[in-house]
This record gives structure tokens, C-alpha cells and sequence, in this order.
């Protein structure tokens, strides 16, 4: 296939254009044993014991932007999604719903991504789907992907199990992803290196998980932020969390822009950060375990689960009042991941 071409509504017609397109572009790229099969799906052996599965779509606007794009957001979105089961994730799928007249350059450019993502996360991606629907049905690429993973023995985390006196840890500073999506998107010019957080967290879990400490909660914060990933934990768990201000961990210029746009970074979108709810004996060992992740270096314990007021989530602010921080009733950034 020819980088100037574009796709046509034959591409996803089933016969010999679409035929083409996987075993010339797609193939060579996700190339394993599973997927040159060519079946309708994959079939595989997994040890005995718990899977966790996860799916999720893409639609984000632009499709590339500063620190990756969908392809990458993709394969990075259901790793971790699986991660934060407790999971080992194993195995992908992805579907593709393609706009016509796409340019097979920029499709060639996700579908490297995509690889690239995969090999960084260790998992494999054994089966897929491609349509194309005529232009102005889609804005240019639409993906979805499913994912499998083991959970192994002894591990189990859930968003139900946060105790008060666990510890809240944010891996990273907040608000990056869905900072870069708005910049990019609104033509935004800053003097600052403002990018994307995409990231595969699955090694950073396994490491923690491994380390015999206790880990009651994981979750990946992504639309909604960590204000609303906070609530749906304390919802759950029915207890209460208490944030400090003076601790989370948020980029000046991110800061900087958020608070010009009127954007709170608490419901920005995160595409690499993790929040661990731990007990509090095991939350300094955790945080340096985290820290010594690639993508936890500015890891900090962000707050604590207590038992007062049940199902919120309070912030302790700078000044030195308290706020309640409430679940996300809209959607502040739409298509952002």
C-alpha cells in the first residue's frame, strides 16, 4: 500500500482491497502467531486462575497531539485498565472504524503506535476488525480495543475495599492529558513543553503487587480526573477521603493554564497516572516502589480514607478551609480520550 493513497469504503468491504490493507499494513505490524492465523478470533491457553477483561473506545480530537496519539492512547487505555484489576494483561484486540478518505500515511502512523505500544506493555495483539463508513459518519478513526489479563493468586483489589487510615498515592503529576488535548484542539500556544502523559502502567503495578504489600484499591483516572475516580471510590467503599491541596502534584503550567481557562485539574483526564488507596503501613514502601518506575518518579501520597462523611471526598486547601469536592456532573473537555 502506497503512503498517498486513502482509504476507500472498499478497504473495509471485506474482498481483496481490505485483504490487502491487513496483510500489507496491519499484519507486518502486530505480526504473531495468533493473529497470522487469520481466524475470526484468537484462540489461546491461559494458566489456571482469575481473568480480568476490559474494553474501551477512542474517539479523541486531534487524533495526534504532544506525547502520542489514539493508536498509542489505545493500547495504553485497556493495559491499564486491566492493570488496575490486579492483572497481568496478555492479550488485545482492536477494532478500527475508519472515515473514508483518510490518509493511509496517518493510518500506517497509529497502527506503528499501536505496535510500539504493545511490545512496551509486553502483550500481544491477536485479533481485530476493520470498517470503513463514508465521509462525515466518523471523524477520521474511531478504535476500540478489549483486553485479557491473569490476575494472580492471592490478589485482589477492587474499588469497594478502601479502609479508613489507607493512604491515597497519585503516581505522577495530574492533568497533563487532558491540558494537551484542550492546547492542541483550541490552537493554544504556551511557552512550555506541555505533552501528554500515555503511558503503559502495568509494570508499575506488577513491581508493587509483587513487593507483599497490602493494596486495597487501584484505579487509572482518566475522564473525570482524579476528583471523580475519588468519589466513585468513596461511593463504593463507603468511606470518606480527605485530600490535601498543598500535595497535589500539578505542573506549573499546567496550573497556570487551567487556572486562566477556568479548568479545575482535579476532572482532567489522566492517560498515565494511577491512584493506589494502601494501608497506611505499607504506603512509604509502595511510593518507593512506584518512584522507581519510569513513569512514577513524582509519585506523592496525595491524601488518606477516613471515616467521616461517608461517600465524599474533602479537600483540605491552601488557605486553610475545607471544600467538598464533588463527583463530575459534565463533561468538561468532550472526546479527550
Amino acid at each position: 500500500m502506497n503512503d498517498n493513497d486513502t482509504i476507500l469504503l472498499d478497504h473495509g468491504a471485506g474482498g481483496k482491497v481490505s485483504h490487502a490493507m491487513f496483510s500489507e499494513l496491519i499484519l507486518p505490524l502486530f505480526d504473531n502467531r495468533l493473529l497470522a492465523k487469520q481466524d475470526d478470533g484468537a484462540i489461546f491457553e491461559v494458566p489456571a486462575g482469575k481473568l480480568a477483561f476490559s474494553t474501551d473506545s477512542y474517539t479523541v480530537d486531534p487524533i495526534f497531539f504532544p506525547g502520542g496519539d489514539i493508536g498509542e492512547l489505545a493500547v495504553n487505555g485497556t493495559v491499564n485498565d486491566v492493570a488496575m484489576c490486579g492483572a497481568t494483561p496478555l492479550y488485545i484486540s482492536v477494532g478500527l472504524i475508519i472515515e473514508e478518505g483518510m490518509k493511509i500515511s496517518d493510518l500506517k502512523r497509529i497502527l506503528q503506535s499501536m505496535a510500539g505500544a504493545a511490545k512496551k506493555a509486553g502483550v500481544r495483539i491477536v485479533t481485530g476488525d476493520t470498517k470503513v463508513v463514508p465521509r462525515g459518519k466518523v471523524d477520521k478513526i474511531f478504535i476500540n480495543t478489549s483486553g485479557i489479563g491473569l490476575i494472580p493468586a492471592g490478589v485482589n483489589v477492587s474499588g469497594d475495599k478502601a479502609r479508613p487510615g489507607d493512604k491515597v498515592i497519585v503516581s505522577g503529576t495530574i492533568a497533563d492529558h487532558g491540558v494537551t488535548i484542550l492546547s492542541e484542539r483550541e490552537g493554544l500556544k504556551f511557552d512550555s513543553d506541555i505533552k501528554s502523559d500515555s503511558a503503559p502502567l502495568n509494570h508499575m503495578v506488577k513491581a508493587v503487587l509483587e513487593s507483599g504489600c497490602s493494596v486495597h484499591v487501584l484505579r487509572d483516572p482518566t475522564r473525570g480526573g482524579v476528583g471523580t475516580t475519588l468519589n466513585e471510590i468513596a461511593v463504593q467503599s463507603k468511606v470518606g477521603i480527605q485530600l490535601f491541596e498543598d500535595r497535589l502534584p500539578v505542573r506549573g503550567p499546567v496550573r497556570g493554564i487551567c487556572e486562566l481557562l477556568g479548568f479545575d485539574p482535579l476532572y482532567l483526564a489522566n492517560e498515565g497516572k494511577l491512584i493506589a488507596i494502601v494501608p497506611g503501613a505499607d504506603a512509604k514502601k509502595v511510593l518507593d516502589i512506584i518512584r522507581r518506575d519510569e513513569f512514577g518518579k513524582e509519585a506523592v501520597i496525595v491524601g488518606e480514607v477516613t471515616d467521616q462523611d461517608p461517600g465524599r471526598v474533602v479537600l483540605e486547601t491552601l488557605i486553610g478551609g475545607t471544600r467538598i469536592v464533588d463527583m463530575l456532573t459534565g463533561e468538561q473537555l468532550p472526546r479527550i480520550c
